[in-house]
């Protein structure tokens, strides 16, 4: 079996795990397993605090409106939330509240929550329509309000987490790998080894 070639884009993760691995002496396959498990807990636990957190304080919407202020409405020119939201961290934060905000519409309209109905089909747009609407109104459509503003403030700043989360991740897999995968991929070994017998 041959290697990758150096340059692939997986090419320093997995030598970031190889070594982890040489160096915690936890098997490679039990290791990305691990990592895996762990890059998906620290996505999905840090999106529900955040969008709990910012549904009990009632900040979802101010920031979404700070951020991307509809079309229309005067936002603030000066001080420190102007600046943010002219700066490069305002640009990425909003495509990060564009992608959150399509998919907390996705998600709402299959389970019926954050105010879409169970099963809706999106509206699609003329192009028409589309050529119409001014850039801001395209890139935030203005429908943000209440639990899908706080979603997708959830996933904006599980986006902005995401080095810290690699990092966890990356420094918990070899224990977590000791902890949970190993012990359950050896009882699924017994399993297969009975059975085979």
């Amino acid at each position: 079996m041959t290697s990758p070639p150096t340059n692939s884009k997986f090419a320093p993760y997995r030598q970031a795990l190889a070594a982890i691995s040489q160096r915690t002496r936890t098997p490679l396959p039990s290791l990305v397993v691990s990592f895996a498990i762990l890059h998906e807990l620290t996505a999905i636990l840090p999106v529900a605090g955040f969008f709990f957190g910012a549904r009990a304080l009632g900040i979802g919407e101010g920031i979404v409106g700070t951020l991307a202020p509809r079309p229309g409405v005067q936002a603030a020119t000066t001080g420190f939330a102007a600046q943010v939201r002219d700066s490069w961290v305002g640009e990425r934060f909003r495509e990060w509240m564009v992608e959150g905000e399509t998919r907390a519409e996705r998600v709402g309209r299959r389970y019926g929550w954050f105010g879409f109905e169970k099963g809706s089909k999106p509206e699609l747009l003329s192009p028409e329509q589309l050529s119409t609407h001014a850039p801001e109104s395209v890139l935030v459509s203005g429908r943000i309000a209440g639990d899908v503003a706080n979603a997708v403030v959830a996933y904006a700043l599980t986006k902005a987490l995401l080095p810290v989360r690699i990092g966890l991740s990356l420094y918990f897999s070899p224990a977590f790998s000791r902890a949970f995968v190993q012990p359950i991929g050896s009882v699924f070994t017994r399993i297969a080894r009975r059975k085979s017998q």
